[in-house]
């Protein structure tokens, strides 16, 4: 659903709620703005850009009428900004729901659906914000959308070819990782932060293996981390590929968990046992 409906009507409703005459008269000159398309400017004479800082408060405010309605109707709602989800108990209420939410969207409120995104189907697997329901009592997983963009991520920071030291690698890391497990703390599975914990370690492990590049480089390191010369020897010489040779056993006896986190390598699972806890018990 996309916010679509006129500046002046847009404003009247946003007076409503903000009062402040300073901030309305910055947000109309916003809107006002103009967009610009090839490299020319555009007037806006509707709506608000699409991916702009402003677009979800204002379509949160534009929406909070449509959520006192469907209230009043007695369903069951889920909001954030213009992304919501409406439960109800058969498909044939859902059907009956659907049509009657749009009519309202579209002639009241005069926004436009977007049908790729809106649809009728059971809570099982529905992505929403992130998440994906599972099961029949809905239980909360991390989506494959924002896994693959976690892993994507991660691989960004870690990649050899850079030109900074590992210790910013895991600062940059560390920033990123906190704040993805603090926003996906409803991740229900332990299992799921430990699995990834394991990927993460890999990944780094390679990291440092593509950093040490000359074979000869490779094996002065593993044995100053303790690798006996015949065990730290193959790995050094060895044609495979870093993420191959982050497996084996000197590499994993130089760059053990617990060296790995002296280092500062951020650990997903410890955080998500500090907050989950407490999440589920408020």
């Amino acid at each position: 659903m996309y916010p679509r409906v006129g500046l002046a009507r847009k404003a009247g409703r946003m007076s409503r709620k903000v009062h402040d005459r300073v901030l309305l008269k910055l947000i109309g000159r916003y809107l006002r703005a103009g967009v610009m398309v090839d490299g020319i400017l555009q007037p806006s004479t509707e709506g608000t850009m699409q991916g702009g800082p402003l677009s979800p408060l204002l379509a949160n405010i534009l929406l909070d009428d449509f959520h006192k309605v469907l209230e009043q109707r007695g369903l069951r709602l889920v909001r954030y900004a213009d992304d919501f989800l409406i439960f109800v108990r058969s498909e044939r209420a859902a059907r009956r729901v659907f049509d009657s939410v749009e009519r309202y969207l579209t002639g009241t409120l005069k926004l436009v659906v977007n049908r790729d995104k809106s649809c009728i189907c059971r809570t099982a697997g529905v992505e929403f914000l992130g998440y994906q329901f599972h099961g029949f009592g809905g239980q909360i997983r991390v989506s494959p959308k924002s896994l693959k963009k976690f892993k994507q991520r991660a691989k960004e920071i870690l990649t050899r070819n850079r030109g900074i030291s590992m210790r910013q690698r895991f600062r940059e890391l560390r920033l990123y990782l906190r704040g993805w497990i603090d926003y996906f703390v409803l991740e229900q599975r332990k299992s799921f932060t430990l699995t990834l914990d394991k990927w993460l370690r890999r990944r780094v492990r390679a990291c440092y293996w593509s950093n040490w590049r000359l074979p000869r480089t490779r094996l002065k390191k593993l044995q100053a981390l303790g690798v006996p010369h015949e065990e730290s020897y193959p790995p050094a010489h060895s044609g495979k590929g870093p993420w191959r040779l982050s497996t084996t056993s000197g590499v994993h006896q130089a760059l053990s968990n617990t060296w790995l986190q002296s280092q500062g390598l951020f650990t997903l699972e410890e955080r998500w046992s500090e907050l989950a806890p407490k999440r589920r018990t408020a």
